[in-house]
């Protein structure tokens, strides 16, 4: 790996996990997020952390990947592009659902998280197939999170 390959990956670890950092000071788990209650299939939240490792570091490479087989500026442009909306949506959904407390608004926002990643996973297959496979577990998760979000809102709600 040339020295331009490897400062790339770095930068697309660096933006990834400043990504989950942001997320994850957004994430209060305090007396509010404890009252709440959830449908017995959640997984615990210890896991959360563990998962969501996970997927910023397969983003991580497949932002690398995608960087490195955009052969024009163009295709470069699409790939920061796709990448930094769904790095704002994921960052809106955290702010939604936790630091105002409002699943049911993160609820509808949820539905354009996904769509975001599947709008990257289209995006990214003709530019790099490894990229866009990369990011079919972080869709399969935010579906998972998205049911789960529905069923927090329907044993609590209505949230105001």
């Amino acid at each position: 790996m040339n020295k331009p390959s490897l400062i790339r990956l770095v930068t697309a670890f660096a933006l990834s996990f400043a990504t989950a950092g942001i997320g994850r000071v957004l994430t209060e788990l305090g007396p509010w997020y404890a009252a709440l209650q959830f449908p017995p299939w959640k997984p615990p939240d210890a896991a959360f952390g563990v998962i969501w490792s996970l997927l910023f570091t397969l983003g991580a490479i497949s932002g690398w990947l995608a960087w490195e087989a955009a052969g024009t500026a163009a295709l470069q442009r699409r790939v920061l592009g796709l990448f930094a909306a769904n790095a704002l949506l994921n960052i809106l959904w955290s702010a939604l659902y936790f630091k105002l407390q409002r699943p049911d608004w993160a609820l509808y926002e949820v539905g354009l998280l996904w769509l975001s990643i599947l709008a990257l996973i289209v995006g990214l297959w003709r530019i790099s197939r490894w990229a866009s496979l990369l990011l079919l577990p972080y869709a399969v998760w935010v579906a998972i999170a998205a049911a789960l979000n529905l069923a927090t809102v329907r044993l609590n709600g209505p949230f105001v």
